[in-house]
Parts: C-alpha cells; structure tokens; sequence
C-alpha cells in the first residue's frame, strides 16, 4: 500500500440508530484506510504492551498473510527517475541531497492495506516511497502519503485503531460499536478525519500530492536546527477523483493511468520543504502546521521508468523513514521509531517468504 489518509465539546444532535450504525461502518472504512495509507509505523513501544512483532501480527490478522509481500502497502508498483536539487534547501540542511546537482532515486507507489490484490478505488489512499541516492553512499528514505494529516499521534492508537478497523467476515465492514469507541476516546481522530474529509483525492497517482506528515529536523552546516516537513506537489494538474468508479475500469485502473503516463512522458513534482516556528507540534501528526509557514521549493523529482516488483529493485527496499543522511534528524514524533521498528519487522518476515509475481504488470499496460 497500504495504503494513504482538526476537538469540540457540543453534543451532536441525535440519531437514529440505523443512520448512526451506517455512519460509524463508513468511518470505519475510511479509517481502516487512512491508516492503512501510512502503515509505516513502528517505534519505541513497552515491551509489557506493544511490540514490533506484536504490531506486524496485528496486520496479519486484519489482512491475511501474503507471501513475500508487505504486510501493508501491498499492492505496489516501482519506479525510478531523479532528483535535481537547486540548493535552496541548503541553508537549512547540510545534507548532500540538497547540494545544487542530480542524485538518482528509487520508488513504489501504493495502496494501502495488507491485500497485494485489492482493486483501485476513487478515495484509496496513496503512498509513494523514495529512496534518494546521492553518490556519497548517504542514502535518504521518505514515505510519503498523499493526506494533508495522519490520523493518530501514538503507536499505542494506531494498534487499536487497526484492529477497531478489521472488517467483519459478514458485512465486509468494521464493526460499528468497536469504532465508535475508539473515536470516543480518541478526539484527536475525529478532527483529523474532519481535515481529510475536506480534500478530495486526485483523479490518480501522478497527480496527488504526498505529504510526509511528520516532522523532522534539518540540522544546517552551522550546526542549526529547523523543524521540517516537507511534501512533493506534482507539475501535472490537479483533477478531482469521480465519486465511483466506473464499472469498465479494471481492479487496476489507477496503477494503469500512472503506467500509461510515465510511458507517454517523465512525471514531475516540486519538492516543498515547510518550515515550523516555535510553537508548532512536532510530536503530533493530526495537527496541521498553519499555512503562513516558509515554504522552500528544493528542486524537482522526476520518474521515468517503472515496472513490476522484481528482486533488486524497489520490492526489497525497506522505506524506513529513520534512514536518513546527515543533515536530516527525527524529530519528537513517537510515530517514527514505531514506524521504523514495524518496517523492520515486516521486512523480516517477507524476505524469508516465498515470493509471488507482483500485482501490477508494467508491461501489460499499452500506451
């Protein structure tokens, strides 16, 4: 994917109770994959309450086991372009990456969850890793979906919230009462739901914008720090998805659009790297910085090649959002070692695994 996805105090008005039941089993979904779109999570947990191992298990129950894949962001696709860098990042980050020039980049696109075949949907949330390369060997990972704010702020929240979201066998959706509790005491989920809420996806994967949702450090040559996040803004235009998919596109179409663009042309996106003041959260992912923040647009991405998961290229990159070059340091966000840890731990499992052709064929798709 997997993929990817702001408290009051009024009491709402009553409702019925099938329109109420109705409403929590759509959140339910939502929320199984807005997590889902950023399942990169992992961390520092008690080892009495909540491990790596445990947290992968947790996948495993929601979605099965497939083997040789991720246990979330399954269904994914590589590519491959480059960065040019035009060094206006440099004065916040001494690290090579943003030195003016071209570093080369690995890539996957996907979609959240723990199913390698789950079919493309109008509001799936969508993930895209990178790994810069710069040629001094300091590699940079990000893991980026494309959702203006996560969904929970703990490891701890996120674990239950998975496992709140796991559909039932008979309805094909979360159970209603399981969610509404978690919502219940989770105030922090229902603001960031209502900032989702209020964007709508892109039409497809090249034209969404990716955000890294939490923060991190840039430390500069002068040894200052910045808090950051940044995001990749597409060239291509922004166009609202449909409402519903239509019924003569396939289980793919959102991989085949991506597919057939690249093919027809490299696809390109601004890097913008947003500074935060004192005062702004850096440990909290549901909360928005405010939109005045310095934004520094560091260079462009470009893709332009892509195919099938396949041993040596991106299918056994681990997108660790902790492999970070000097010059880039996490931040308080308890988010990041959980997700490094639950990477780690998925990784693990899937390279002794036997391994199944990829989901999405490149070479399928005609331009």
């Amino acid at each position: 994917m997997p993929t990817d996805a702001t408290p009051s105090t009024d009491q709402p008005a009553p409702l019925s109770v099938p329109g109420t039941l109705a409403r929590l089993a759509g959140i339910g979904v939502v929320l199984l994959f807005v997590v889902g779109g950023f399942l990169y999570l992992g961390g520092w947990f008690s080892p009495h309450e909540l491990t790596p191992a445990r947290f992968v298990n947790g996948f495993q129950k929601v979605f099965g086991i497939h083997s040789g894949f991720r246990r979330n962001h399954a269904k994914g696709m590589c590519v491959a372009g480059y960065f040019d860098s035009n060094g206006q990042a440099a004065r916040w980050s001494k690290a090579d990456v943003f030195r003016p020039g071209r570093v080369s980049v690995i890539g996957r696109f996907s979609l959240p969850g723990g199913n390698p075949y789950v079919a493309d949907t109008p509001a799936s949330v969508r993930g895209l890793g990178l790994a810069f390369r710069p040629q001094n060997g300091e590699e940079w990972r990000t893991a980026m979906i494309d959702l203006p704010v996560f969904v929970v702020n703990t490891p701890q929240a996120f674990y239950d919230q998975l496992l709140a979201s796991k559909p039932d066998p008979a309805t094909g959706k979360p159970d209603p009462e399981k969610m509404k509790a978690f919502l219940a005491g989770h105030p922090e989920t229902v603001r960031a739901l209502t900032i989702i809420k209020a964007q709508p996806f892109s039409s497809g994967f090249e034209n969404a914008t990716y955000n890294s949702l939490n923060a991190f450090r840039f430390i500069s040559a002068s040894g200052t720090s910045t808090p950051v996040r940044w995001s990749v803004v597409p060239f291509d235009p922004f166009k609202p998805a449909e409402p519903s998919q239509p019924a003569t596109q396939d289980r793919n179409y959102l991989f085949d659009a991506l597919i057939a663009r690249i093919q027809s042309g490299p696809v390109r996106w601004h890097l913008i790297v947003t500074a935060g003041q004192p005062g702004d959260p850096t440990d909290d992912a549901t909360i928005p910085w405010p939109e005045d923040r310095e934004h520094v647009d560091a260079g462009t991405l470009t893709l332009d090649q892509v195919e099938a998961e396949a041993p040596g290229n991106c299918r056994d990159v681990n997108f660790d959002p902790l492999v970070l070059p000097v010059g880039i340091a996490p931040s308080d966000d308890p988010l990041l070692s959980a997700r490094s840890a639950v990477y780690s731990q998925s990784f693990t499992r899937r390279a002794g695994e036997k391994k199944e052709p990829s989901a999405i064929t490149p070479s399928d798709v005609r331009k």
